[in-house]
């Protein structure tokens, strides 16, 4: 039986697929050419053609009133990514079986392939009992005892239950309400059920309106979603992929139980290929759709373009992001095998929780407050901005806490005073604002990082790896290795010119072959080459996503009220005076000990203080904690922002803890004679 392409695509399972189609009538006549996607290809009226795949491309969208749409609204396409943010609004078409919700809606690995449903009556398990509106969590489709199921979870009292109901199971399901925000591309990957539309609620449209937004201004209503799918296809006599929107006006019929589905290129993409066994490596394959890009290799992976794949295996990254202030950081993954070296660049951590994570066995963590910090407790330390510590361990105190002793974790720090120390305890909760103190000027590998330190762990490239045509990690100002992860990878060279390897991913290369019956020349394969994979928005996010997020900070307390304002850095006329003759001496004392580059970073900080105190000494004094904190902040990190780039290494600024210490006593004296002002004030 005919029906449209669309129609047909609509209802299509994933699963069902590879199907092959006869085309019936529409407007491909016989002998006609096409241009689709920058390829050609000619369909011809009886012409059959095997469907591999369909992804949704586009998305149609309507005005929707009443959960239906309006009778004054246009149709309007949107692209996936079209900005903004959506709430999904529950479809209230109940599903008549687990199978049909198997079938329709997209259940994954991901958090966004969970969808949540609840029955309209009670559902009797052999052991357990799922009450009517009851929340029911879709895991996964899995095959248990010999049968089809869907794994599914229950939370009751805080306690998750779990079960599954086979595909065979009917009812009356439908959805619930889902208050999480998306991305129409994440909408349309997992939120859309086959057969149905889906409306959707503008929560924030991320952009100011224009003349070139399809939806009408100040628009916060509905929206009807209708996917307009872009499917795969392989045709009997060509060796490349075509591709058709499913919107076209052509109809198809379904002969696959008809038809021999052998008689065409079985196309692979690189998951296909890593599912085979370790037995079955090296293999010889054609590209039948290579990638996009230009960086080594995917610019040598061209469509027609025969490689040599020798094995498939799991091996380490670690994900590293450009330290930048705006927002277009880059994002890498780099291997183990790279083979410059880095040194150390300080890191910054918002609470003492982070302080804890991030010490080692193997030196103290050394960290100077950038932000003050008043503890509610008598039995905990107040931090000032300037403060230095070193951080010892973990333990817990005993506090006074609404009339009642209570046990709390804190961190054991030691501050570092003119010349003792002086045991002080943080509570783990505190939110201020540290940057560590670099004493290390050693130079290290990325193996030699990832074993000695925690990431995340900040570094700039010293000596860039010399093996690699261009190292792109040696332009930038700076990385933070976030995370170690483990990825999959096949590892592949030119058929015709075997002369290197190189490792491509699996998850992140679009990229399908059919496999040659030819021999490999050479089983082993030749020198790998090293490639840093830079990775889009995107990707980075999707690689983050799955970050183990186990371990999270305690809880603050409730905040009680106050009778006195907190503590404020107050600088009186004297005071600014005192500080604009300090540098004279400061200065003096500073060069018997620091190299150039730090006098003047430390010069340059005297002066930006001068100029921000006469600047706000007529302003309200509850603005000047805030001034002074990120004085310090910036005057720290100017040190590491004047770096002369040289072709192999790079010189390299770090804080001496001179400096730390003499801008401390600076602001701190300022301080003290403003006590000492106040109180002559009050006699």
């Amino acid at each position: 039986m005919a029906s449209t392409l669309q129609k047909f695509i609509h209802s299509l399972d994933l699963r069902a697929l590879p199907r092959v189609l006869q085309i019936q009538s529409g407007i491909y006549c016989q002998d006609s050419v096409y241009e689709m996607f920058g390829k050609e290809f000619s369909l011809s009226t009886e012409e059959v053609i095997k469907v591999i795949g369909f992804k949704i491309n586009k998305l149609t969208a309507s005005i929707c009133e009443n959960n239906e749409v309006s009778q004054f609204s246009d149709k309007v396409e949107l692209p996936l990514n079209f900005p903004g943010l959506y709430k999904v609004v529950a479809d209230k078409t109940p599903y008549i079986s687990i199978e049909e919700i198997a079938r329709k809606v997209p259940i994954g690995p991901t958090k966004f392939g969970h969808p949540s449903f609840y029955s309209a009556k009670d559902i009797k398990l052999a052991n357990f009992t799922i009450k009517r509106d009851e929340q029911i969590i879709f895991n996964s489709v899995e095959e248990v005892h010999g049968m089809m199921a869907v794994k599914c979870v229950v939370v009751r009292n805080n306690q998750s239950h779990s079960f599954t109901l086979p595909l065979s199971q009917e009812g009356e399901f439908y959805e619930c309400e889902d208050d999480q925000i998306y991305t129409l591309k994440e909408i349309a990957e997992w939120k859309i059920p086959r057969c149905r539309n889906r409306i959707v609620k503008l929560s924030n449209t991320l952009h100011m309106w224009d003349s070139s937004n399809p939806l009408p201004e100040n628009f916060d209503g509905c929206l009807i979603l209708m996917p307009v799918y872009e499917v795969q296809a392989v045709m009997k006599f060509r060796k490349d992929i075509v591709h058709i929107l499913s919107d076209l006006d052509v109809e198809v019929k379904d002969v696959t139980d008809y038809y021999d589905i052998s008689s065409f290129l079985q196309p692979l993409s690189l998951e296909d290929l890593f599912e085979r066994t370790s037995k079955e490596f090296p293999m010889v394959a054609e590209i039948m759709e290579g990638p996009s890009g230009n960086q080594k290799p995917y610019n040598l992976l061209s469509t027609g373009k025969e490689i040599v794949i020798y094995k498939k295996y799991q091996a380490a990254r670690v994900l590293a992001s450009e330290m930048r202030s705006d927002s277009s950081k880059r994002h890498y993954l780099i291997p183990m095998s790279y083979k410059g070296k880095f040194k150390r660049r300080p890191r910054e951590f918002p609470t003492a929780y982070d302080l804890q994570i991030a010490r080692s066995q193997k030196e103290h963590l050394h960290v100077v407050a950038t932000k003050a910090f008043t503890s509610p407790h008598k039995e905990l330390f107040s931090v000032s901005v300037g403060d230095q510590f070193l951080v010892q361990q973990c333990q817990t105190s005993e506090v006074l806490y609404e009339g009642r002793k209570k046990l709390i974790d804190v961190l054991a720090c030691e501050q570092i005073l003119s010349d003792s120390y002086k045991t002080v305890l943080l509570p783990m909760y505190m939110e201020g604002g540290f940057v560590e103190v670099i004493h290390d000027k050693k130079q290290y590998h990325l193996s030699e990082i990832c074993k000695e330190f925690h990431l995340p762990f900040n570094v700039k490239v010293s000596v860039r790896d010399l093996s690699m045509e261009k190292d792109v990690l040696a332009a930038a100002p700076g990385l933070q290795f976030e995370e170690e992860i483990t990825d999959s990878y096949l590892l592949i060279s030119s058929a015709s010119s075997p002369v290197e390897s190189w490792e491509i991913p699996v998850c992140r290369l679009n990229m399908l072959v059919h496999l040659l019956s030819k021999d490999v020349q050479t089983v082993v394969s030749p020198m790998t080459r090293t490639t840093v994979e830079e990775v889009s928005e995107e990707e980075y996010y999707m690689l983050r996503r799955y970050e183990n997020l186990t371990l999270h900070p305690p809880p603050r307390p409730p905040k009680k009220p106050t009778s006195a304002p907190p503590p404020t850095f107050a600088v009186p006329q004297q005071g600014v005076s005192d500080v604009l003759q300090a540098p004279k001496n400061f200065y003096i004392d500073a060069t018997k000990k620091l190299c150039s580059d730090q006098d003047t970073a430390v010069l340059e900080l005297q002066v930006n203080c001068q100029n921000d105190l006469v600047h706000c000494e007529n302003k309200d004094m509850t603005g000047k904690a805030t001034l002074v904190e990120t004085t310090v902040t910036k005057g720290l990190a100017r040190n590491y922002e004047e770096e002369e780039e040289e072709e192999e290494e790079h010189d390299y600024s770090y804080i001496d803890e001179n400096i730390i210490e003499n801008i401390r006593k600076v602001f701190h004296g300022t301080s003290i004679r403003n006590e000492h002002t106040l109180s002559k004030g009050r006699r």
